[in-house]
């Protein structure tokens, strides 16, 4: 799962924003429309969590049967990994749009409304495309789990949980839009993942790190073998910077299933990257050549890595790895990135700054990029995080960073308390740099009012631990586009 996947089923869902009748195209939606939408998602959301997933792929599979196998009407790009999935699905996908490409994207989790993580031609699915998804899956699921009800084992004797429902109602939309590609992320893992009801022409390994460990083992070896599974028979395997024990098990993989293998620094990379106003300049080696002094609206040299992993997936897929981008493709596509909530500036005066990263490589990047990108006077940490979360690694690479730091909670009910996690903070970082304070929106107040108070011009506010943290900061801004 998306090392931000836990979270999305979580926060709460926007129903009555803007909503496209055709995919880029806003336009007001029918109140009768919103009303059943917002119905429909909290009928969706009373399903199993998607942070409890059961290991198969029965239901989805025979969901998809059931309706024609809609996942075999479009080629896909299938991505996994620990972190940088999101980002390198969203470039991979904005590339693909700029060559006149008709685009399915599947993310998760989602920010603000649950038709973020279904998005056609880069916008999200109208809420009235979203329902009649719904409708045309929903007959289906309802025979899926009168099935699963009265099968005899009791063990799968289990409704369809959250996630498996969205993947099914994304590849029904994706197949009756039709798209011509689709880029799908991974929700957890792979070999068990409901996305891997279908193959990926190209599939994408992002670094793999440990993350999850209670579902996917508590070893690299463990979580690489099942990230492994979406690499399937005839793909090319587009594979990140890995440790040498996951990339022989990706090796193995590619080997036994007859994939070809491109992997980072032997078959492409990055050449160079210099930290630009707004962004960074890079240059990097694809597949099938070099493109140089490019722009990227995006901070931190882990999201160069993650545009690189992007274009030769791309080049994979259009040209299996011999056909170059052209200039046009890869300079528009580049430019018209965005990665909301990674390391995302969402107000001024003092700068507020989100980023979703919740294990300790993620933070790792987060710390990379801010000392980087950034010249703040003060900076002040706004921190809420999940109880399943290998914590203590967070705090210490934040620790460098932050002069002080707001403890608070987001509304998951799977938020470490604030008491807690404010002695956890206070052992690194001492006891005088370290406010707790129980409900986000104060923190949010707290953790300004500290910037401005002592940093001045030139402070800043960072506010991370979570998908739900940097959701909900950016709501209570006011920011909620994807």
């Amino acid at each position: 799962m998306t090392d931000q996947f836990f979270e999305g089923n979580e926060l709460p869902v926007s129903a009555g924003s803007a909503t496209p009748t055709r995919p880029g195209r806003a336009e007001p939606t029918d109140p009768a429309a919103l009303a059943r939408y917002a119905e429909v998602t909290e009928a969706i959301l009373a399903r199993a969590p998607e942070h409890m997933p059961e290991p198969t792929l029965h239901r989805v599979a025979r969901v998809m049967e059931l309706m024609g196998d809609p996942q075999r009407a479009f080629p896909m790009i299938h991505l996994t990994g620990t972190n940088g999935k999101t980002s390198t699905t969203r470039i991979a996908e904005r590339l693909l749009r700029e060559m006149g490409l008709r685009t399915g994207r599947f993310t998760s989790p989602h920010l603000h409304d649950m038709r973020e993580r279904v998005a056609l031609d880069g916008e999200p699915i109208s809420v009235e495309g979203f329902l009649a998804a719904y409708d045309d899956v929903l007959p289906f699921v309802e025979m899926v789990d009168a099935e699963s009800m009265a099968d005899e084992e009791p063990e799968r004797q289990v409704r369809m949980s959250y996630f498996e429902v969205v993947v099914c109602l994304a590849f029904a939309a994706f197949a009756d839009a039709p798209v011509d590609v689709a880029v799908v992320e991974v929700g957890l893992g792979g070999v068990w993942d409901a996305t891997s009801v279908s193959d990926g022409i190209v599939s994408v390994v992002t670094p793999i790190s440990l993350d999850h460990t209670r579902l996917l083992g508590s070893t690299l070896e463990e979580i690489a073998t099942e990230k492994a599974g979406i690499i399937k028979a005839g793909s090319i395997a587009v594979v990140g910077v890995q440790e040498p024990e996951v990339m022989e098990i990706l090796a193995e993989r590619c080997e036994e299933v007859g994939a070809t293998m491109k992997a980072e620094g032997v078959a492409f990379g990055v050449l160079d990257r210099d930290v630009g106003v707004g962004g960074q300049q890079m240059s990097v080696r694809g597949l099938a050549g070099d493109y140089n002094d490019l722009f990227l609206p995006l901070f931190g040299a882990h999201q160069v890595h993650n545009a690189a992993i992007a274009v030769a997936a791309v080049e994979a897929f259009v040209g299996g790895g011999e056909q170059p981008l052209t200039d046009e493709v890869i300079r528009g596509g580049l430019l018209g990135v965005t990665s909301p909530g990674r390391l995302e500036i969402v107000r001024r005066s003092p700068t507020v700054l989100v980023d979703a990263a919740h294990n300790p490589a993620g933070v790792a990047a987060l710390v990379e990029a801010i000392e980087e990108s950034f010249t703040f006077t003060r900076l002040v940490g706004l921190l809420a995080v999940l109880e399943d979360k290998d914590v203590e690694p967070m705090i210490q690479h934040l620790e460098s960073v932050l002069d002080h730091v707001v403890v608070t909670r987001t509304t998951s009910r799977r938020a470490i308390r604030p008491e807690r996690l404010g002695q956890l903070v206070a052992e690194y970082f001492g006891e005088e740099r370290v406010t707790v304070v129980h409900d986000l929106p104060d923190a949010l107040d707290v953790a300004a009012g500290l910037a401005d108070a002592e940093g001045g011009v030139g402070s800043a506010v960072l506010a991370t631990g979570s998908v739900t943290t940097a959701a909900e900061v950016r709501q209570l801004l006011g920011v909620t586009t994807t």
